[in-house]
């Protein structure tokens, strides 16, 4: 029998490897997770919908069908369509989803981790973020937004990660994160990941941390993420970023994948 040497072995207990289950040495307890195995409609006791026209003046309009969210193949497909239908006063062109956790499960502190793959195309605006559970009481930026990931059509070989705080937001120009190269991100799975502390937020992108912010004690205005956040999978289609340099319907109709989403704490 070959003899495996101790350090491997005590090596590959201690570390996540990419999509594996293995614990962290923080966050060692798994809390919530969708591995999408039964094909149909997405779990209703895990998910909700946003619906209609939501934000950032996008093009596409969020439906509840099955040909926009479904699960197949052991993925959620996430699908932008190109058609044409009047709903009550609003004309629609693209339709998409986008999925949240909000009224089934939110979460403070703990690894956030997704696998995904993303579409690019000219107006793409593919998202994996997260929004304070408190946004009706205390609106947007006050609530807090975690950009686990952003990618934008017209800038393909990017990835984006941010926050937004009532402080430090796109709006005023103070919003903090990272431009991340990634030559064709749409060829291949990734492991998006958060890292959420009580100190500081990490966020990961293929398992290298590759931002971090941290929170300087100076209050709510500036850190409301000692508070309950939900998730967001959602494909946009053009909006104030995404469509910035047109919108290519004839690449309709695209797919988001993900492979899965694992909550620790």
């Amino acid at each position: 029998m070959k003899t495996i040497p101790l350090l491997f072995i005590v090596f590959s207990t201690i570390f996540l490897t990419s999509g594996s289950k293995q614990k962290h040495k923080v966050f060692n307890r798994l809390v919530w997770s969708d591995e999408f195995n039964i094909n149909g409609l997405p779990d209703s006791s895990k998910w909700n919908y946003e619906t209609g026209f939501v934000r950032n003046n996008e093009m596409q309009y969020y439906t509840k069908n099955i040909e926009n969210a479904r699960v197949e193949d052991g993925n959620l497909v996430i699908e932008a369509r190109s058609e044409y239908k009047v709903i009550g006063n609003d004309t629609v062109r693209v339709s998409s989803a986008s999925l949240i956790t909000a009224g089934k499960q939110d979460w403070t502190y703990g690894r956030i981790e997704v696998k995904a793959k993303i579409p690019v195309f000219l107006g793409s605006w593919p998202a994996i973020w997260m929004l304070g559970s408190n946004i009706n009481e205390v609106d947007w930026p006050a609530c807090g937004e975690i950009d686990m990931m952003e990618n934008v059509g017209f800038e393909p070989d990017f990835m984006h990660f941010n926050i937004h705080t009532k402080d430090y937001n796109h709006m005023k120009r103070t919003n903090k994160g990272r431009k991340l190269s990634t030559p064709s991100p749409q060829n291949d799975y990734h492991i998006y990941a958060l890292e959420w502390f009580p100190e500081k937020l990490d966020f990961y992108f293929d398992g290298k941390k590759i931002f971090t912010f941290k929170n300087e004690g100076k209050g709510n205005d500036f850190w409301p993420y000692d508070k309950p956040q939900y998730l967001i999978l959602n494909l946009a289609v053009g909006g104030s970023w995404g469509g910035q340099k047109g919108v290519d319907t004839n690449a309709l109709p695209q797919k988001m994948v993900v492979d899965y989403v694992r909550v620790y704490q």
